[in-house]
């Protein structure tokens, strides 16, 4: 059965009815896109502020590049970069906090930080404490699919991700973490090379069958840069283009960083498809 409610922080978002939008805020001098630009607490607490302004419903907090060929860092590294700026955050914007990493004891710190919500790039399956973190604070996670294997699905590349998907929550659900506190997201950009994010883009509906809320992460990712030729920050109206076709599939949230844009395209497209 479709979950239709989720609890974060003080909010209870129905699913159906909006498209939520989570900011992004990377407080790493080397991702992808905005590498550098909100490493000091101040300007991460001011783009989350302004984030907040223009539209978002969540800020995810991230102290890590996941961008393709990044060695991770060391764990107290990313605590650092990301602890201060949850603590600041929980007590000046008026929304939920998630956390953006793959590290139980990284989670852990940042929920008694006061972040609301887990952001697992690996799906709970790079650090074998993670699930039990999460089903101990009661907080909602967002399971991405990933995988160590590469990019060779075979002839099913969406029934091997499902497959994948839902080793996941299993993970979860051994955990004793609830159906309502998980959501699932696609991994446009992971393990899968431009022309699989594609096909991943056309049968977003797919997704939705798990029967839990869907994420789409494609901000400005490489496989737009693919398509159109164009660099990281011209990505913009291809991002665009990426919301308006998932919420046409009933995706539940996108995770931009351009909130503003992204936020008026969703409402409209709300207005219209749902």
């Amino acid at each position: 059965m479709e979950q239709r409610f989720m609890k974060i922080w003080k909010n209870i978002w129905e699913w159906g009815n909006k498209t939520y939008i989570m900011g992004i805020l990377n407080v790493t001098p080397d991702s992808f896109s905005d590498g550098g630009c909100y490493v000091s607490r101040d300007a991460a607490v001011r783009q989350a502020i302004r984030m907040y302004d223009e539209g978002a419903d969540i800020i995810d907090v991230g102290g890590e590049t996941t961008k393709p060929g990044a060695g991770p860092v060391a764990a107290d590294i990313e605590t650092d970069r990301v602890i201060p700026v949850i603590e600041s955050l929980s007590k000046v914007i008026r929304i939920p906090v998630s956390v953006d990493t793959y590290r139980a004891k990284t989670a852990e710190l940042a929920i008694k930080a006061g972040a609301s919500m887990v952001n697992d790039v690996w799906g709970l399956k790079y650090d074998p404490d993670m699930a039990a973190v999460i089903a101990t604070y009661r907080v909602p996670v967002c399971i991405m699919h990933n995988r160590t294997g590469g990019t060779d699905y075979g002839d099913d590349l969406i029934g091997k991700i499902l497959l994948e998907l839902e080793e996941s929550i299993s993970i979860a659900k051994n955990a004793n973490i609830p159906d309502e506190n998980i959501m699932i997201d696609p991994g446009i950009g992971f393990a899968k090379t431009w022309e699989q994010n594609i096909t991943v883009m056309r049968h977003l509906e797919d997704f939705k069958k798990l029967g839990y809320p869907v994420l789409l992460g494609a901000s400005r990712k490489s496989f737009i840069g693919k398509v159109l030729d164009l660099e990281v920050a011209d990505r913009l109206e291809g991002t665009l283009a990426a919301t308006s076709i998932g919420i046409t599939k009933g995706i539940d949230m996108v995770r931009v960083h351009d909130v503003l844009q992204n936020s008026r395209v969703a409402k409209m497209m709300d207005s219209m498809v749902r």
